[in-house]
């Protein structure tokens, strides 16, 4: 498995079909002495929510920032702009 440079692996399909891993499911990763584990949070396809409301619901609380703004997190996670001039 190759390691994209976004920092990305795709999960063989016969290891999501045994583990039910599907579009919305939620995955971490466990580092220990032998190397990582794949963990599956919650499996399953996704759903649609009946509503926004209820999706807003759903996912409340499962994203952190660290108390970084929207453009500190940006570039956290994307890297430095090269293509802005510094002024």
């Amino acid at each position: 498995m190759r390691v994209t440079e976004k920092g990305q692996v795709t999960i063989p399909k016969d290891i999501r079909d045994r583990l039910n891993i599907g579009p919305g499911s939620e995955v971490d990763f466990v580092a220990d002495e032998k190397g990582a584990r794949l963990i599956v949070v919650s499996g399953g396809k996704f759903r649609e929510p009946q509503d926004f409301e209820s999706w807003i619901n759903s996912v409340s609380g499962t994203f952190d920032t660290g108390g970084m703004t929207t453009d500190e997190y940006m570039e956290w996670l994307r890297g430095p702009r090269d293509d802005l001039g510094s002024d």
